[in-house]
């Protein structure tokens, strides 16, 4: 059987070598189409290749008959409609690995010419000067680099940050201790990175937890002298705070290839002789252009000869049957893995998930993948998805375990997720109940009824009295109100908790105020 693939933007011949190369399959390149031509010729064709000029809309997927897989060469799928693919039944496949090595090495670039001031020096000598004790630098050697987010190529930069025989400590939700030592680097917080580091590069996704994770507050803990690169995401840094450090005389430099709107004409950053800055430059190499065409094109090959696709970014089609039994609890099974996201700020080794009851019967490796990306969700935001969920989670060494048993405890349907660090173990259990929607119905070992939606706040604290009075009063005079509120302990006066849903988000300041109460041990806000 031959299947016949539209190439709608420009890639290199070497990134749709693969597809040359493959039996069966038949290639027509027509890039610069109109809305209208794409409309009349995806008709006939099973695959579609694009970069990021081809708009592959609604209209276009429900146009396309005959069209089973849509490849994207490059990370971002914001040109394609995922939603109306999942419906069709048509994969999506990207290729988030190609730029790796491209994005490290302009990291390292930017953190050579900023301690050097390399840009600075040449522009000088553009403007005829030949001055050179304006620019002298700092040595890379001996000097500690903090990375945030060591992930591919967060990874990637500390390996070769080494190699300039830098010191590196680094943060990451996934780095355990352990990890750091195998790679040789150090391990801290968030907080540990910021006071130790004499440069600091971000590599973080650009989510609600890390916009502005670089702030006022950020640049205080900082050592005097600062030198910050940032080529992950524009608005990672606060740049009005980047500002006010640089004037200061905090930051000694910044190099950004990433701002919060591109693009601009005129940006006050630029105005500052401190800063370098490159136009979102990170992946514009010829070999990370033609490495995502051929990641994309290889999976397109595997898609065809049967074989499982490397980098999907939708969930492939389930059997009708089994989505009508299982259909009801994605939306639950998610937000069990969002709980439990919220309930360590540790590192995951191991995530267990059990189903009990007459889901048992049934193969939910759907829900299982939901699950992990609501877990996965909180660090690495719409990155995870419900196809990619697991392979991540391997990535990051979480073991994943699905168990099963008809016993429901009660229950007719029961699912139980499980999270392990090296320290504590939580669990979080969740049912349907006819008629009444979905419940959480236990957490670690406490029995409760609380509907999963909304802002909840989840405290530990000393089964005495008054311990529920106090937060309610504080509660009250920060108007937050409380809608409903369930408590449970294991033996009187022991160990406590309180699961309120309340009307308003808290912000850390308030969860602060609340745990220096009397008696209150814990205090975790969960947003679902």
């Amino acid at each position: 059987m031959t299947y016949h693939i539209l190439i709608a933007d420009p890639l290199s011949e070497e990134g749709i070598y693969p597809l040359r190369q493959a039996d069966g399959l038949e290639i027509t390149i027509a890039t610069d189409l109109s809305k209208e031509d794409l409309l009349e010729r995806i008709k006939g064709f099973d695959a579609l290749l694009v970069r990021s000029q081809t708009q592959v809309t609604r209209e276009v997927i429900e146009a396309a008959s005959n069209l089973k897989i849509i490849g994207r060469a490059g990370v971002g799928v914001d040109n394609i409609d995922l939603d109306a693919a999942t419906e069709h039944g048509i994969i999506v496949v990207n290729a988030p690995d190609g730029n790796t090595n491209s994005a490290a090495e302009h990291t390292i670039a930017m953190l050579t010419a900023l301690a050097r001031k390399i840009p600075q020096a040449f522009n000088s000598l553009k403007n005829g000067e030949w001055d050179r004790k304006s620019f002298i630098g700092v040595e890379l050697k001996n000097k500690t680099l903090g990375v945030i987010g060591l992930g591919r190529i967060g990874a990637e930069v500390a390996a070769r940050a080494k190699g300039q025989r830098m010191n590196v400590i680094a943060y990451d939700p996934f780095l355990t201790e352990e990890k750091a030592q195998k790679m040789g680097i150090g391990f801290g917080t968030v907080g540990d990175v910021l006071k130790a580091a004499d440069f600091i590069t971000i590599h973080t996704p650009l989510l609600k937890e890390t916009r502005h994770l670089i702030n006022e507050e950020a640049f205080a803990k900082m050592k005097d002298g600062v030198q910050i690169i940032n080529c992950a995401r524009g608005g990672i840094i606060d740049e009005d705070a980047l500002y006010g450090a640089i004037v200061s005389g905090k930051v000694a430099g910044a190099a950004l290839d990433v701002f919060e709107m591109e693009p601009f004409v005129d940006h006050p950053l630029l105005t500052l002789p401190e800063v370098i800055a490159t136009p979102h430059l990170g992946a514009s190499t010829v070999e990370a252009q033609e490495s995502v065409a051929v990641d994309v094109s290889q999976d397109v090959v595997n898609f065809f000869k049967g074989e499982a696709v490397r980098n999907p970014v939708n969930l492939p089609s389930v059997s009708k049957e089994v989505m009508a039994k299982i259909a009801p609890f994605f939306d639950l099974a998610e937000k069990l893995g969002i709980f439990l996201s919220r309930m360590t700020d540790e590192a995951i080794e191991e995530v267990n998930i059990k189903y009990a009851g007459e889901l048992a019967n049934y193969d939910v490796r759907a829900l299982t993948r939901n699950t992990v990306k609501g877990i996965l969700k909180r660090n690495l935001g719409n990155h995870v998805n419900d196809v990619n969920a697991k392979f991540l989670a391997e990535r990051f060494d979480i073991k994943v375990n699905e168990h099963k048993t008809t016993t429901g405890k009660g229950f007719l349907h029961l699912i139980t997720a499980e999270i392990v660090t090296a320290k504590f173990t939580h669990r979080v259990a969740g049912t349907l109940l006819n008629g009444l929607g979905a419940r959480i119905v236990k957490v670690d070992d406490y029995v409760v009824d609380v509907v999963p939606e909304g802002h909840l706040l989840f405290i530990k604290h000393k089964d005495q009295p008054g311990a529920i009075g106090r937060v309610g009063t504080l509660l009250a005079q920060k108007d937050i109100n409380i809608a409903t509120m369930q408590v449970g302990r294991s033996t009187v006066g022991g160990d406590a908790i309180m699961m309120l849903t309340i009307d308003n988000r808290v912000e850390q300041t308030e969860i602060e105020d609340l745990t220096e109460l009397e008696d209150i041990y814990e205090v975790k806000a969960i947003d679902l």
